[in-house]
Order: structure tokens, then C-alpha cells, then sequence
């Protein structure tokens, strides 16, 4: 409210027509407010700031005045209104002009900043292209030939370079020859019957990290029973997914009696859709003499019936599962089965190929055990009754 004390007497008939007119302005803004035309109620202060005072109703005018502009403010507080403009209108305009300058001068930053790199991309390129593509040469420095030794020297270069990528790719992808193992052993030399393909990592030995340690490798239970008892049946082979600079110390610390055969590494595999394939058909042996032991399905994905899939070793030192594992491969070979996959197949959909085995065992074992006491029980009842025939035979001769 308005609360400054005037510095002039005010009349009666002064005081009059202030009030009188200071009401109509009060009704006349609440009436506007509650139609929500604020504009309005500008014009109509305005209006009353524009009207010229005369004589003692100067003083009225100018009361009038400061109450409808208090009661403006007021009003627009309330309904979440910016004040009227006024002299912050050049700062605001300054201020804009400035966010648009800096606005400038960033996208000019970021065209300067897109063109340098698509110079030393184009440059880099080059670079690639004039390495890459640059012909072969021998001891003395001279050019040696190739298939792209009649093109254009650009095409050459270009076509040498796609090559190279082309080569590089496939080497990551395609394993490293199509033959990954020699030729069998002829007599008089022995070659074990069967193959065996085994995992390190997870199957052999379980990768653990610690910050005092860094990383190590934990041997699981089982494995020097599992090379003694499956050496003389199986050529053994280590054929991991790791780069052979993880594997070779790994193989060689837990294989001191040189029971593994043969080493295979990450290099020998077949990349395929994110995942390291074990082709079983590049080792150089007949498939149908040859299980892979892993516990990821997809590294035999392409020969699904060569494989069994373990579950994933965590570590724990209780574990027994490549004591079973032995036992599981010596029955196959001691059986002479032609084709491994015969009998594979079997386990194939299991989520525990040697659980589902020590379970056919056990069920095999107790039906033998039942049909022997089937035929024990036979040969006791056959046994009684001759028995008693021979005695009846006794008592009709006497």
C-alpha cells in the first residue's frame, strides 16, 4: 500500500473526488483481472498517468496512480506474469546478441574442427593406400611382379592395398591352414585310435583376478588321472581359444610328463558371428574318431555331434568331474565304437553330458544286476526240481 505521508493538507473536497476515483480504478481493475485482461488494465494505467492534474486534483491523480500501479504488481504476481516492460528491454537485447555471437562463433569452431579432420582422414588414407599398395621387392631392391603388375600405377595401388586388408581379414577369420595337425603316425610308431580335442580355459584350469595377484590360473582336481588313464586310447590335444602366448606356459605347467600331443591356439580357429569355432574337419583326422570337451557349445557349433559341452568349472576345489570324464571316454574306447558321434548324439541335448551318464550307468547297472538275479533265480528253481525228480526217481525203484 501506498504509506508516504503527503507534504500538503488535503481538504475535504480534495480528499473527494481522490476517493471517488481512486474506487472506480479499483473496481474497474478487478473486474478486468477477473476476466484475465491484463492488457487492459495496462491501458489503463497509462491512461491515468497520461491525464494532466489541475489544481488540487494533481495530488489525487497521483495517489490514484501509485494505487492501481501497486495493485497491478500485485496482480501479476499472482497470476505468474513478467512485469511490464521497461528499461531492462536494451540488456536483454544485449545479451541476446552476445548468446548469438558465441553461437557463432562455436558452429565456425566445429566446421574448422570437421574440415582438419577430413583432411588427415583423406591424408591418412593416402598414407595407407601408398604403404599397402607399394609392390613387393626383393633382396637387390628390384620390383617384383604380380597380377596387378599390368594396371594403371593408381588402380595398383589400390587394388594391392584391398588385397592386403582382404588377406588380413581372412586371417582373422580362417583358421591358419586347412590341414592344423600332421599326418597320423605310420608304423612302427603308435597312433592312438581316438582324438581328443580338450578346452584350457574353464574346462582345465579356471582364470581368477585379485588386485594383490593380478591374474591366475587354478588347476582342476582330476587332471593328471585324466592324461595318465586316456594317453594310451586318445591322441591328446590342447586346442584353446586363448593366443598361444596365454597357453603355451599354462600347458606346459600342467602337463610336465608331455601327455598333450599336440597345442592349437585361438589362430587355428574359425571365427564365426562373435564366437571362436573349433573346425573339427581341419584337424587332418577322421571326424568320426574325434570329441571335443569344452564347455561352450558354440565351438563346435559346426560339428555338434563330435562335441560334449561340460559345465563351466567355477573354481571349486570338491570337484570331480574329469575323474567321470575319464571314465566316460575310456568306456568309449574300450568299446571300439566305429563313430564317436553315435554315441554323442545321445548326450547332446543334455545340460550335463556326464551326470546323464553316470545315471545310464547306474540304470544299466541295476537292470545287469537284476537280470542276474533273474537268472541266479532260474538255475536255483531248475536245481530243485531236478531235486526232486531225481528223489522221486529213488523212491519208485526201491
Amino acid at each position: 500500500m501506498f504509506t508516504g505521508s503527503l507534504p500538503f493538507k488535503m481538504s475535504a473536497t480534495s480528499m473527494f473526488p481522490m476517493c471517488v476515483r481512486a474506487s472506480r480504478g479499483l473496481l474497474t481493475l478487478r473486474s478486468w483481472s477477473r476476466r484475465g485482461s491484463t492488457p487492459a488494465v495496462v491501458d489503463l494505467i497509462r491512461a491515468l498517468s497520461t491525464e494532466k492534474p489541475t489544481g488540487e486534483g494533481s495530488a489525487t491523480g497521483g495517489l490514484a496512480q501509485a494505487i492501481l500501479q501497486e495493485r497491478l504488481q500485485q496482480q501479476q504476481k499472482s497470476q505468474g506474469q513478467p512485469p511490464p516492460e521497461g528499461d531492462g528491454d536494451s540488456e536483454q537485447k544485449h545479451d541476446q546478441g552476445e548468446d548469438k555471437k558465441q553461437k557463432e562463433n562455436t558452429a565456425y569452431a566445429k566446421k574448422m574442427v570437421m574440415r582438419l579432420a577430413g583432411l588427415m582422414g583423406i591424408g591418412g588414407a593416402v598414407g595407407m593406400v601408398y604403404i599397402f599398395g607399394s609392390n613387393s621387392v626383393d633382396e637387390q631392391g628390384n620390383t617384383i611382379p604380380d597380377e596387378f603388375a599390368n594396371d594403371a600405377p593408381v588402380i595398383q595401388q589400390l587394388r594391392r592395398t584391398f588385397k592386403y586388408f582382404q588377406d588380413y581379414r581372412q586371417m582373422i577369420i580362417e583358421p591358419t591352414s586347412p590341414k592344423l595337425l600332421p599326418d597320423p603316425l605310420r608304423e612302427p610308431y603308435y597312433q592312438p585310435p581316438y582324438t581328443l580335442v580338450l578346452e584350457l580355459t574353464d574346462v582345465l584350469l579356471h582364470p581368477e583376478w585379485s588386485l594383490a595377484t593380478g591374474w591366475r590360473f587354478k588347476k582342476r582336481p582330476g587332471i593328471d588321472y585324466l592324461f595318465q588313464q586316456l594317453a594310451p586310447l586318445y591322441e591328446i590335444v590342447i586346442f584353446t581359444a586363448e593366443t598361444g602366448m596365454t597357453a603355451y606356459p599354462l600347458i606346459d605347467s600342467i602337463d610336465p610328463q608331455g601327455f598333450v600331443m599336440y597345442r592349437l591356439f585361438r589362430d587355428a580357429t574359425r571365427y564365426m558371428e562373435g564366437h571362436h569355432v573349433k573346425d573339427v574337419s581341419c584337424l587332418n583326422r577322421d571326424t568320426s574318431k574325434v570329441i571335443v570337451v569344452d564347455c561352450k557349445r558354440e565351438a563346435f557349433s559346426l560339428q555338434p555331434f563330435n562335441g560334449m559341452a561340460l559345465t563351466k568349472w567355477d573354481g571349486n576345489s570338491e570337484d570331480r568331474t574329469l575323474y567321470d570324464l575319464a571314465h566316460f571316454l575310456k568306456t568309449i574306447a574300450l568299446s571300439g565304437v566305429d563313430d564317436v558321434r553315435s554315441v554323442l548324439e545321445n548326450y547332446a541335448l543334455e545340460d550335463d553330458p556326464i551326470e546323464a551318464f553316470k545315471r545310464r550307468q547306474a540304470q544299466l547297472a541295476q537292470e545287469e544286476e537284476q537280470r542276474l538275479a533273474e537268472l541266479t533265480q532260474q538255475k536255483k528253481q531248475g536245481i530243485s526240481l531236478g531235486s526232486f525228480a531225481g528223489r522221486f526217481w529213488r523212491s519208485k525203484q526201491e
